[in-house]
Parts: C-alpha cells; sequence; structure tokens
C-alpha cells in the first residue's frame, strides 16, 4: 500500500493499493490495443467534446480540487486555487488546440518526375504516452501529461508522484465522468520497478517525464527504439539586477519568485546578481519582506509559505544552508528550521561559488545574493552550471535588456519579472542538464503527433 501523508503535519491522508508488473501490462495492452486500431481512435469532435464537459465539471468543484492539491502538497490554499484555475484554463486550451492538429500540401509538378501527383502531409496520434509527473503541482501538471496526450489522440497512462496521487486520481475520474471512454487515460500507482517496465516497453511511442535529472537521463537512456521523449528537471534561475531597476517592483516580484511553494519550483529565483551600487539595499529589503511572509497550514488562507514536501528535505536544505554558513556566508534572514517540515524564508549574502547553494538547485525557500560591477561577468557566472531553464533581468534599459537576454544561456529569459513566470500557452522547458523538448499545452499536443505524407498519382491531375 502507498501511504499518502500531509507534508505539514505528517498525518495520514489516504492508503492507496499499488500495483506491479503484471497490472502495468493490462494497462500497456489496454492502451496499446485502443491505439494499434485506428477504428478506435477518438475523432476530433469527440475529443473536443469531452474536454469541455470535464472544464466544465472542474469549474463546479473549484473548492474541493483546491483543498486536496493543498493537503497532500502542501502549496499554500491561495496558490493551489490558482493552479486549479489554471488547470481548468489547460484543459480548454487543449481543447481550443485540437482543431490546429493540421498538415500541409507538398507542391507537386516542380520537376518531371513529380508531374501528375498530389501530395498532402497529415498529422496523427504518436500513439501510446507514459507520463511520469511531479510533486510540486499535482493537478496542473497532471492537466499536461495526460490531456494533452488526450487531445492529440493518445491513449496515455500517467504515473503521479508518490507523495502527490491524489489530485491525479480524482482528475482521472473526472474524464471518465466528462465521457471519456475506458482505456484512454488510466492512473499507475507503481513502485520503481514497475515504473521502470512501464516507460521502457516497446508499445511506448512518447515518454513524458518530470522530475529530477538524475533520474530523468537514466530512464532516457533505457527507452525502447524510437520512443520520443520530453524531460523537464530543474535548475537555479539565475536573476541579474542591473543598477537602474525599479525597486518597487523589483522586491515584491523577487520574493514571489523565490518562495512561492517554499521555493519548490523548477524555476524558482535562486541566485540573484545584483549591481553593487544597489547590491545592499536590495539585499536588506527582500530580506525584511522575507521575515513577514507567513508560514504554516497550507488549508490555512493566510498561509503564504507552507511546508516542504517531506521532513528529509527540510534537513538536506538546512544542511546545504549550514554549510554556505560555515564557509563565510552571511545570513540576511531565516537560516533555520521552524519545524520538522517547516524551512523559515531565507536570504544569504554572496554565498561561495563552489558550496551547495551555489552549484546546485536547492529546492527549497531559499535565495541567494551576489554583488557584480562588471555585468558580463555576472552572466558568466549564471552560465557556468550545468542546468538552463529560465532567467530574468531587470533594468529599464531595453539595450541591456536585450544584450543580457541574448548572453544568458535559458530556455526564456524575463524582463523586468521574475524567473518563475509562466502561462500555459508559452513554450516550456529546461536545455542542457535542464532537460528536452519542449512543454506548454499546444507544444506538447504537437510533440504527440507524428508526419503521414499521402502522395496521389493520376493523370487527370
Amino acid at each position: 500500500m502507498l501511504k499518502v501523508f500531509s507534508p505539514f503535519d505528517q498525518s495520514l491522508i489516504k492508503e492507496i493499493p499499488l500495483i506491479g508488473k503484471q497490472e502495468v501490462e493490462k494497462q500497456l495492452q489496454t492502451a496499446y490495443a485502443l491505439f494499434e486500431n485506428p477504428t478506435n481512435w477518438l475523432p476530433a469532435h469527440q475529443r473536443i467534446e469531452i474536454l469541455e464537459r470535464t472544464a466544465e465539471i472542474m469549474k463546479g468543484r473549484v473548492e474541493e480540487l483546491t483543498k486536496i492539491a493543498a493537503q497532500e502538497g502542501g502549496k499554500p490554499y491561495v496558490d493551489s486555487k490558482v493552479e486549479v484555475l489554471r488547470a481548468i484554463n489547460g484543459v480548454k486550451l487543449a481543447a481550443e488546440h485540437i482543431s490546429q492538429i493540421k498538415g500541409e500540401e507538398i507542391p507537386m509538378g516542380l520537376t518531371k518526375a513529380s508531374e501528375n501527383r498530389l501530395a498532402f502531409v497529415t498529422r496523427e496520434p504518436i500513439g501510446v504516452v507514459v507520463s511520469i509527473s511531479a510533486f510540486n503541482h499535482p493537478l496542473n501538471l497532471t492537466i499536461h501529461q495526460t490531456v494533452t496526450a488526450i487531445a492529440a489522440g493518445c491513449p496515455v497512462i500517467i504515473k503521479p508522484a508518490s507523495t502527490t496521487p491524489l489530485s491525479c486520481l480524482n482528475f482521472i475520474e473526472i474524464l471518465k465522468e466528462a465521457g471519456l471512454p475506458e482505456g484512454w487515460c488510466q492512473v499507475c500507482i507503481c513502485d520503481r520497478e514497475s515504473a521502470t517496465f512501464l516507460v521502457t516497453d516497446k508499445r511506448v511511442n512518447y515518454f513524458s517525464f518530470i522530475g529530477s535529472s538524475e533520474v530523468g537521463w537514466k530512464l532516457k537512456s533505457q527507452l525502447s527504439p524510437g520512443t520520443r521523449c520530453a524531460l523537464e528537471h530543474g535548475g537555479v534561475a539565475p536573476v541579474i539586477v542591473e543598477k537602474d531597476a525599479d525597486l518597487t517592483e523589483l522586491i515584491p516580484s523577487l520574493a514571489k519568485g523565490g518562495f512561492y511553494h517554499a521555493g519548490q519550483v523548477c524555476v524558482s529565483v535562486q541566485k540573484i546578481f545584483i549591481h553593487a551600487s544597489i547590491c545592499d539595499e536590495v539585499a536588506l529589503q527582500l530580506a525584511e519582506l522575507a521575515k513577514k511572509l507567513v508560514v504554516g497550514d497550507p488549508l490555512d488562507e493566510k498561509t503564504e509559505v507552507g511546508p516542504l514536501i517531506t521532513p528529509n528535505e527540510v534537513t538536506r536544505v538546512e544542511n546545504w544552508v549550514n554549510e554556505a554558513i560555515s564557509k563565510g556566508t552571511k545570513v540576511l534572514c531565516g537560516g533555520k528550521r521552524i519545524s520538522a517540515t517547516c524551512f523559515e524564508p531565507t536570504v544569504l549574502f554572496n554565498p561561495p561559488l563552489d558550496v551547495k547553494v551555489s552549484t546546485h538547485e536547492i529546492f527549497g525557500p531559499v535565495v541567494c545574493i551576489y554583488p557584480y560591477t562588471d555585468r558580463n561577468e555576472a552572466i558568466k557566472i549564471a552560465n557556468s552550471l550545468d542546468v538552463h531553464f529560465q532567467a530574468a533581468v531587470f533594468t529599464k534599459n531595453i539595450d541591456i535588456a536585450l544584450d543580457t537576454v541574448k548572453k544568458l544561456n535559458a530556455t526564456a529569459v524575463m524582463v523586468n519579472d521574475h524567473t518563475a513566470f509562466r502561462v500555459d500557452w508559452m513554450p516550456f522547458g529546461g536545455r542542457d542538464n535542464s532537460g528536452i523538448g519542449m512543454g506548454g499545452i499546444p507544444y506538447s499536443m504537437h510533440e504527440m503527433t507524428r508526419e503521414k505524407l499521402m502522395v496521389i498519382k493520376s493523370n487527370v491531375l
């Protein structure tokens, strides 16, 4: 049995049966049988209708969905509600983009050999999709890894994070209630060995993974030949702050980007490089704001920073912060655990570049500030790690902004906004060790289809 605990008070929420290889094999057989025979495929109009009904059902259950996500994931109630509203919009977005799954005409007659022919490229479902999800957005990530497949016409099997499976299970029931036929979206609650068996099976055509780079790259190396994949890992989300930045907007933006969901977001603000002329002022203002953040029960609407997902994560963050302190890092605020499950919002000033808070993704409520006088040198340090996801620059100078965007190694650079900004119709993903492939509702849908060329030969053409 899988036991699901509240990350805040460690109370048992629910026990869920685990399935083994035999049950996983049955799920694969079901999914593959649906895909193997094109007469089984769901027509576009049916997929649209199902997803539209899904969104309507979700609209009537916002409060229920919010409490499930907050209780199992620890993200504060207010932010969990935003996640639910995003998830509903994501379902609607997928339904709307079904009409954009289309091919093109290929010109013929350009050579003697191509006379008397018409050629068209169409796009069809890629096949069975397998998704492994992460804990930090238990509902919205489920949407991104299942609804995209359904919209593209693919049967999908999803393995949610073992710490947060309830939002996923609840959503699959909503899909069924909305009319999704049996077998088109299956949940796999299993151990790691069975998950590896699932992912690496030759009947899997597309693999979507959100989680640690260590696990993601290992699974990619084991994929069956021909299986496409998208891997979304983490980063350190560097921010460059120039001396002309608007501090009124800058401080709350950095605080939101750094401490949202206790920093447990793959694009959380972590490394802030600030021009030396304003560094002390910005650092102190950010620390003062961080001290005022309310840490506690995610179901309390006043809470701004919730728990880390497990007590082990609190210990890890504590150890990394203590390592930085032992090497001379100044703590501007926080730096200590509040309880077995919560850690103080923490601002560290100028930690050495070789300690873990500078070299690894912290995935906790900790931001690091580094003063600079040479922007290009700050960018060089920001680019020096092998993880590159989203980044940001704050400046009123358009030339500096454009130059910084060009030089930062990132898939997305925000100008005068924090690194964790995202809407679900934009491309989203890491590069280098931070991942491969691109997410975002329409982008994932495109990746879950493949081309088929039809050439018609006729003497009347």
